[in-house]
């Protein structure tokens, strides 16, 4: 039951993202927004990612992991439903919410990982990073097409996905009454212990290390959550295409995130799955800059490996890297509160500046020195050392 709670939580941690970009265009021309304020569609969950934890371990700590993982998923069924409201402060006041909910969810489930799968972190990393992909893929793949089915309706085919997140939250409910009914297990698990608090990981020169890994991955991918299908229909690919092509960069990114981590939790080391990572993602982008069209579906799987790859690193790096479920709980909170407030600026920024340059190119230069200071960081964050 836990396992499949997992995968259905995990399922919705980037499907409201994910569905949106498709139908960019049709955001823009229905409430006549240039590229930066479009950007904002995207720009906004992703810093309230950010600002949402700095909460989430607390939240945790105070009222229990699954009750706040059942609350983040209703929260994101009705942020999903709000953001479809005819009225831009809706648009991003949805979006708002629909940040503050995946930031919950992101946080806390690789505390739960540690906590109640401590002999099988890495392979259980794999299943919620791999089912993560896997509905952004479908949501990716079916935004267009719901699109049509309901009548040109792209608020109809955005709002589709709250039903996905009322299915998870059904399927949590069990977990939040097994854990009603073990009074006060939460407290002991998430509590600290005596002489914890002599050192933050704040101080630690090795979290900030897992948290740039963590910021600097999550920019190049929301750049590409938020631009990639643009990109190619600015180049002369249909809108329709377009949108396959981005599902299938989320497709392949469930081979990266399912292996990556399985082969960093057999390695004391993670260094050459840094360097693989971020060279594919750097090879991908220099592609885009190339040949967009034509090698379209080429780099689209590169980027895929690539992307899928670093963020499974990412997340398995912060249970690695923490020596208990509370390490890692807080380890996760520093890591996406700083991560994603840092990964916010990238989708606003690539959209200011392809607006003031009227071409992609700088955009894309600017991601490819993003990789290098990835591979940079990456390389200290994957040495054996804890927290």
């Amino acid at each position: 039951m836990l396992l499949i709670g997992i995968v259905l939580a995990s399922v919705n941690m980037r499907a409201a993202l994910a569905s949106a970009s498709p139908l960019v265009s049709e955001i823009s021309e229905a409430f006549g927004l240039s590229s930066t304020a479009t950007s904002l569609v995207t720009s906004v969950p992703v810093l309230f990612l950010g600002v949402g934890a700095l909460v989430a371990p607390w939240l945790g700590r105070r009222f229990g992991t699954e009750l706040v993982l059942f609350c983040a998923l209703l929260l994101l069924g009705v942020g999903i439903v709000v953001r479809v409201v005819p009225q831009v402060p809706a648009l991003y006041g949805g979006s708002l919410l629909i940040g503050l909910a995946i930031s919950l969810l992101n946080v806390l489930m690789p505390g739960l990982i540690k906590r109640d799968f401590p002999d099988r972190a890495a392979p259980m990393t794999s299943v919620y990073t791999g089912a993560m992909i896997a509905g952004a893929t479908v949501a990716a793949a079916a935004s267009v097409p719901l699109e049509k089915a309901f009548g040109n309706s792209w608020e109809a085919s955005l709002a589709f996905w709250s039903l996905l997140a009322v299915v998870a939250a059904v399927a949590w409910l069990p977990q939040v009454l097994i854990a009603r009914g073990r009074t006060g297990h939460e407290v002991r698990v998430a509590a600290p212990v005596r002489g914890d608090r002599t050192r933050s990981v704040w101080r630690s020169a090795l979290a900030w290390q897992v948290t740039l890994f963590m910021g600097l991955q999550s920019l190049w991918s929301y750049v590409l959550i938020a631009w990639m299908p643009t990109i190619f229909t600015d180049h002369g690919m249909s809108r329709s295409t377009a949108g396959v092509v981005f599902a299938f960069n989320n497709l392949i990114q469930i081979a990266g995130a399912f292996g990556v981590p399985l082969l960093a939790g057999r390695m004391r080391s993670q260094r050459p799955l840094v360097v693989v990572v971020t060279t594919m993602v750097a090879a991908g982008y220099a592609g885009l800059m190339i040949a967009p069209v034509s090698g379209a579906w080429i780099w689209s799987a590169v980027l895929g490996v690539g992307q899928g790859g670093a963020v499974g690193l990412a997340l398995t790096l912060i249970v690695l890297r923490s020596g208990d479920a509370v390490t890692a709980a807080r380890l996760s909170g520093m890591a996406q509160t700083v991560g994603y407030l840092l990964a916010a600026a990238g989708p606003l920024a690539a959209g200011a500046v392809y607006e003031a340059t009227g071409s992609w190119t700088l955009p894309i230069a600017l991601m490819l020195g993003v990789c290098a200071a990835a591979l940079v960081v990456g390389l200290f964050a994957a040495r054996d050392r804890k927290v």
